[in-house]
């Protein structure tokens, strides 16, 4: 194959983000790894008598499947700050222009959460410094948090290498939004064709980087096959770190 850039996916493709180390709440009757716990707090501290537990998990999820709803539907990118908006509207309304404040600082919180169990092996590490002596690189990720997004990729110790970055949380746009490939491909002024799209998920990095004209290679992480409907990548592999030899580098 000749291209030459490689764009990354960054969760589960550079960095593992390992939720199982989030503490245990049960929701719904059952256990769930969340950073809810961590949350509550700082509610309960700027609410009072106002916060009502079990009101807000309940909000809180039917706000979660709202925006779940409009990702899918419209492929665009909804803040985790906007989430919890949203949630802090519906549960303290008269809260007024505090409600913005509030939400940011809850969002710190969790997003501090999710940093703490997210990490990138050094295989992968080493990956992308080899593949970078031989390729441009650029990143292109689905994630609702740009500062954390940033944070993220600065702790990999890499970052310096990608001369293009884009978090979905910047520019209101997901993967597998054809928009959001050509922000990516206009960033680095090259064709579709020229580069080689790596990640996991199926759709998001492999579907649509493809129909975009992009090569992809997919991190299987062990699965059979893809879903129906998504087409074969032009590599396949089982982490990052295989990918330099594959590509002979």
């Amino acid at each position: 194959m000749n291209f030459r850039a490689v764009v990354f996916d960054l969760f589960d493709t550079i960095v593992k983000w390992e939720p199982d180390r989030l503490p245990l709440m049960e929701l719904d009757g059952r256990q769930v790894h969340t950073t809810i716990p961590w949350v509550i707090p700082t509610l309960e501290r700027r609410l009072k008598d106002r916060f009502d537990l079990q009101r807000f998990l309940e909000v809180y999820r039917g706000v979660l499947e709202e925006i779940h709803a409009e990702r899918e539907r419209d492929g665009v990118e909804i803040t985790c700050s906007e989430r919890f908006i949203r949630t802090m509207n519906r549960l303290a309304p008269t809260a007024g222009g505090a409600i913005r404040a509030l939400a940011e600082e809850i969002t710190r919180v969790h997003m501090d959460g999710v940093r703490a169990v997210t990490w990138a092996p050094a295989p992968r590490t080493a990956a992308v410094r080899q593949l970078a002596s031989h390729y441009r690189l650029g990143l292109l990720s689905n994630f609702d948090d740009a500062q954390c997004g940033r944070e993220v990729l600065g702790d990999t110790g890499v970052a310096h290498l990608f001369e293009a970055v884009i978090i979905s949380a910047e520019v209101g746009l997901r993967k597998p939004n054809p928009q959001i490939y050509r922000r990516i491909l206009e960033m680095m002024r090259l064709d579709a064709s020229e580069v080689l799209f790596v990640g996991d998920t199926p759709r998001e990095d492999v579907k649509g980087p493809r129909e975009a004209g992009m090569r992809t290679a997919w991190i299987s992480k062990g699965a059979a096959s893809l879903p129906e409907g998504v087409p074969e990548p032009d590599i396949v592999i089982g982490d990052l770190a295989e990918l330099p030899a594959i590509l002979g580098v």
